[in-house]
């Protein structure tokens, strides 16, 4: 369990440096898209060749429906409940930051990265930490840190505290794929398979919610449209894409 929770850390460790990264660093709106369109490039490729496959080779077609369907299902009301409260553009680079949207922001992050955490947990099982989600889930996190952290430290939030939320975030992953492990340790593989379609759904939900439309929002320039730089957020979540399946190639 220890080591579970250890490899979901590490996952979860590229929230603090994208944290420090939309702190400090000056980037374009348009880096920001991009960004968050490679990250939702490699998730899409996890979900479809590391989580639903094996899901349906451990359960069959019956475990990898319901658990999509209900991962989705979760993943919405908690999304809502989060959005009513402040926090429905969490990866947006602007927006305001009182004390309900400060706390919407922290459970919508969580919420974002427990599925992703618990699937680094369920695959130390087989023995080794999956490194094509490992990398997933590091690469992923990146712009959703850089973009949010952006936006609040551009509102005046100091940066001790902007970290403060994130290490609050990468602990609760780390747990989370800690539990992940220790719960499923002796699961039969239709248990296991419910799981990860349920993190696959759930994963799913989240890119079509918040992640790749926050992308293009970024991405694209309305004030000066350059179509050649605007149409580039779909290269790159092709290349996330194609990153994470080759590294799946390599497990």
């Amino acid at each position: 369990m220890l080591e579970a929770a250890a490899w979901g850390l590490v996952g979860a460790s590229s929230l603090l440096i994208g944290a420090i990264m939309g702190a400090v660093g000056s980037f374009s709106d348009r880096v920001v898209g991009l960004v968050l369109a490679f990250g939702a490039g490699t998730l899409i490729s996890a979900v479809a060749f590391e989580l639903t496959e094996e899901a349906f080779q451990l359960g069959g077609a019956d475990a990898v429906v319901i658990g999509l369907a209900a991962g989705a299902i979760a993943y919405y009301l908690g999304s809502v409940a989060i959005a009513r409260r402040g926090g429905g553009r969490r990866m947006a680079a602007s927006g305001r930051d009182d004390d309900e949207s400060s706390a919407a922001l922290l459970l919508g992050a969580i919420l974002d990265g427990i599925p992703e955490s618990a699937v680094i947990g369920i695959t130390v099982l087989e023995g080794q930490v999956g490194v094509p989600i490992l990398a997933a889930v590091f690469l992923s996190n990146l712009p959703e840190a850089f973009s949010s952290s952006k936006g609040m430290c551009d509102q005046g939030v100091g940066l001790r505290r902007v970290l403060g939320r994130w290490a609050l975030v990468v602990v609760a992953c780390g747990i989370s794929a800690g539990v992940g492990y220790g719960a499923l340790e002796h699961a039969s593989d239709n248990t296991i398979a419910l799981i990860q379609a349920f993190a696959g759904g759930a994963v799913l939900t989240m890119l079509a919610d918040t992640m790749i439309p926050e992308a293009y929002t970024h991405g694209m320039q309305r004030d000066a449209p350059r179509p050649w730089l605007d149409k580039a957020v779909g290269l790159a979540t092709v290349l996330g894409f194609a990153l994470a399946y080759l590294l799946s190639t390599l497990d």
